[in-house]
C-alpha cells in the first residue's frame, strides 16, 4: 500500500503523522511511504532522515494525495487538503466532526473513507488513540492556566502553588477521564487546591486512590459545578462524549459571576467546548477575555510540544496503520471492531451515529457494511 504523510497546515501544528522510525516499520513491511517535504521539520527531522529509512520525499503535495491509498495525518484536513481527497482513499487522523459541519459535509462529498483517531476503541471500550494526546493536553492545561492567571495576561495574578503564608490557587477540574486525571496530577503536584468532578463514582475513587488527601472529589451535578466554578481561580473543562459534541456544563450566566481575573482552559474545545463562553483559539492568539475571565481554547494544544506528542501518537497509531496497510480497509475493519468504531465516513455515508443525528444525515451502521 502507498501511505502518504502530508505536512500539517493547521496554525502552529508541528506534529507529524509518521516519524522516520514508524515509516521504516511500514517500509520493512513491504509498503511505500510518501512524505511531503518538510513534514518532520517541526520536530527536528529533515527530508534526509526520511530518505535514509527508505521513504520517498514529495515536493508536490498534490501528487502525494493523488498517489497515496492511505493518508496519515494528525489534525483534521483543512479546506485545501479536503479538495485533494478522492473516492476510495483512506484518511486516518483526528477529525472531531461533531464540532464542524462544513468539514463533515466536505468529507462526505469526497467519497473517502475517514477514520477518526478519537473514536477508535479498545476491547475494554477505551479510546487508545485519543488517550496519549489527552494525557498531553491534560498536563498542558495546568501550565496554560497558570499562564492565564498571570497579571500580564489578564489574570488576577494568582500563583497556583502559593508560597509560605499565602493560600494556593484553587483548580476545579470538570471531568475525571484521561484529561482530568492528568490535569489533576499536575495541579496537585504544584500544590494547588484541587477539586475534581465527575458523574462516575469509580473515576472519582481512582482520583482518591491516586492523590489521597491532595484532591477533593465531588459527584458532578449542576449545583456542584456552579458552586465550585464560582470559587475557582482556574477551571479545566475536561469532558468528552466519544464522537459527539461536548455537553455545555458551565453557562454564560455562571461565567459572568466568576471571580475577576480567574481563568478557563476548555480542553473539550475540539468537540465544541463544555463552557458556553468558550470559542476556538490558536497558539498565535491563545486567549481572550470575556466577562472578566481569561479563556484559553486552543484546539491543538499538544502541537505546542510537538516532539513529545508526535512520538506518543505514533506509538499508539502504528499498529492500526500496519493493519490497514497489510489487510486493506475492508478486511481490517472486519477483523478489528475497535478500528471499525473509528470509521466516521465511508463512501459518502456517515457511519458515526452522533454526527449523523447532529447534522441530519442518514446513519449507516458499520456492522452492516463489514460483517
Amino acid at each position: 500500500m502507498k501511505i502518504g504523510v502530508p505536512k500539517e497546515l493547521k496554525n502552529q501544528e508541528h506534529r507529524v503523522g509518521l516519524v522516520p522510525g514508524a515509516a521504516r516499520e511500514l517500509i520493512l513491511g513491504g509498503h511505500q511511504v510518501l512524505v511531503e517535504t518538510g513534514a518532520g521539520a517541526g520536530i527536528g527531522y529533515s527530508d534526509q532522515h526520511y530518505l535514509e529509512v527508505g521513504a520517498q520525499v514529495c515536493f508536490d503535495v498534490g501528487q502525494l494525495f493523488l498517489e497515496a491509498d492511505l493518508i496519515v495525518k494528525v489534525k483534521e484536513p483543512l479546506e485545501a487538503e479536503r479538495k485533494k481527497l478522492r473516492a476510495g482513499q483512506i484518511l486516518f487522523t483526528y477529525l472531531h466532526l461533531a464540532a464542524n459541519q462544513q468539514l463533515t459535509q466536505e468529507l462526505v462529498g469526497s467519497g473517502a473513507s475517514c477514520i477518526a483517531y478519537e473514536t477508535v476503541t479498545s476491547t475494554k471500550g477505551e479510546l487508545p488513540l485519543l488517550a496519549p494526546m489527552s494525557e498531553v493536553a491534560g498536563r498542558m492545561s495546568i501550565q496554560a492556566g497558570a499562564y492565564c492567571l498571570e497579571k500580564s495576561h489578564g489574570g488576577a495574578g494568582v500563583l497556583l502553588a502559593g508560597v509560605a503564608g499565602t493560600l494556593p490557587g484553587k483548580v476545579v477540574v470538570i471531568g475525571a477521564g484521561v484529561v482530568g486525571i492528568n490535569a489533576t496530577q499536575i495541579a496537585a503536584g504544584l500544590g494547588a487546591r484541587v477539586v475534581a468532578l465527575d458523574r462516575s463514582i469509580e473515576r472519582l475513587r481512582v482520583l482518591e486512590h491516586l492523590f489521597p488527601s491532595r484532591v477533593e472529589t465531588l459527584f458532578s451535578t449542576t449545583h456542584a459545578i456552579e458552586t465550585q466554578v464560582l470559587d475557582a481561580d482556574l477551571v479545566i473543562g475536561a469532558v468528552l462524549v466519544s464522537g459527539a459534541r461536548a455537553p455545555c456544563l458551565v453557562s454564560e450566566q455562571v461565567v459572568k459571576q466568576m471571580k475577576p481575573g480567574s481563568a478557563i482552559v476548555d480542553v473539550a474545545i475540539d468537540q465544541g467546548g463544555c463552557i458556553e463562553t468558550s470559542r476556538p483559539t490558536s497558539h498565535d492568539s491563545p486567549t481572550f477575555i470575556q466577562h472578566g475571565v481569561v479563556h484559553y481554547g486552543v484546539t491543538n494544544m499538544p502541537g505546542a510540544v510537538a516532539k513529545t506528542s508526535s512520538y506518543a501518537l505514533n506509538h499508539a497509531t502504528l499498529p492500526y496503520i500496519q493493519q490497514l496497510a497489510n489487510l486493506g480497509l475492508n478486511e481490517a475493519l472486519k477483523q478489528n471492531p475497535g478500528l471499525r468504531d473509528g470509521l466516521n465516513i465511508h463512501q459518502r455515508q456517515v457511519t458515526q451515529q452522533a454526527v449523523a443525528e447532529l447534522f441530519d444525515y442518514p446513519f449507516t451502521d458499520t456492522i452492516q457494511l463489514f460483517l
